[in-house]
């Protein structure tokens, strides 16, 4: 029997079924973000140039970038998701990324100048 081209069938017109995330997972995200922000907190009281310059702004920008893929991963449900999903939250981290690697630039190339009024 052929098959009828109005037929709905999901997987040929893209649609996939959604997935269903249970509340233990969702609340298990929540405590990591819960977490990443106490330690962003508790890094600012702590001293880390010692370590190099910008330690401090190293850390908490690797926390943030922590809690930005569990936030994209699970609430965004990317994990859960087509490639094309994917390729776009990952095009989006490298637009992020050359963002960043362009102000790192400027600003490791400064001077030290003298700011005064």
């Amino acid at each position: 029997m052929t098959e009828n081209k109005y037929s709905d069938n999901r997987e040929e017109h893209g649609h996939a079924e959604h997935h269903i995330v249970p509340i233990p997972l969702y609340l298990m995200v929540f405590g990591i973000l819960i977490v990443g922000t106490i330690a962003t907190y508790l890094v600012a009281f702590i001293d880390l140039d010692s370590v190099f310059a910008g330690a401090n702004t190293l850390a908490a920008l690797l926390i943030a970038f922590t809690k930005m893929t569990f936030v994209a991963l699970f609430f965004m449900h990317v994990k859960y998701s087509s490639r094309l999903i994917w390729l776009t939250a990952l095009a989006g981290f490298f637009w992020l990324a050359i963002m960043f690697a362009f102000t790192m630039q400027d600003y490791l190339t400064r001077g030290a100048g003298v700011f005064t009024r």
